[in-house]
């Protein structure tokens, strides 16, 4: 299975956020889950890969080229991948995964989960989304989404297209489904 993690090319303030990490990436090693994310060498991308390379897992990044040098590429990858701008990147991150599994992240990271997101309610594919919600990072995201609902403006079944837990174990679980 190729799991695509969205997060951050900064680090987080909160440490559970790297722990976390690097369990998620022992299970992925232990599974033979590949890791697709966005290329970077640096903050919680970093985190992600070097960990998972470090223990003989592989990694496929993609990165648009404009970031090359602002995220630093991450050398050593299994795969990576420069794309033309951001939006090849997402879709080739779409193409290469089997589901998406969104870690505490910036504007970046939230335009990659709503894109996706997006993606699966026009059809465009039927592959699981997942919050990891480490610490409640993402507690007022997912009460305005509920919000939205009740105001609405977004259907209980599209709302419902994003799983969240704060334990690795019930998101794995949903992936399986």
């Amino acid at each position: 299975m190729k799991i695509c993690i969205f997060c951050g090319a900064n680090s987080s303030r909160d440490t559970t956020v790297e722990v976390l990490a690097k369990e998620i990436m022992s299970d992925f090693f232990q599974k033979n889950i590949e890791l697709v994310y966005g290329g970077a060498a640096i903050g919680v991308m970093g985190t992600l890969a070097t960990d998972l390379m470090a223990k003989g897992g592989r990694v496929t990044g993609v990165i648009p080229q404009h970031l090359m040098k602002k995220e630093v590429a991450h050398a050593g990858l299994s795969e990576l991948h420069v794309t033309k701008d951001m939006h090849e990147r997402k879709q080739m991150m779409y193409k290469l995964s089997d589901a998406f599994l969104i870690f505490p992240g910036g504007m970046g990271t939230l335009d990659e989960l709503f894109e996706i997101v997006t993606w699966r309610q026009l059809g465009l594919h039927q592959k699981p989304i997942a919050i990891l919600n480490i610490s409640g990072y993402f507690d007022h995201l997912l009460k305005f989404l509920d919000h939205a609902v009740l105001e609405g403006l977004v259907k209980q079944a599209d709302r419902d297209l994003i799983y969240s837990s704060d334990k690795w174990e019930n998101i794995w679980n949903h992936f399986l489904r």
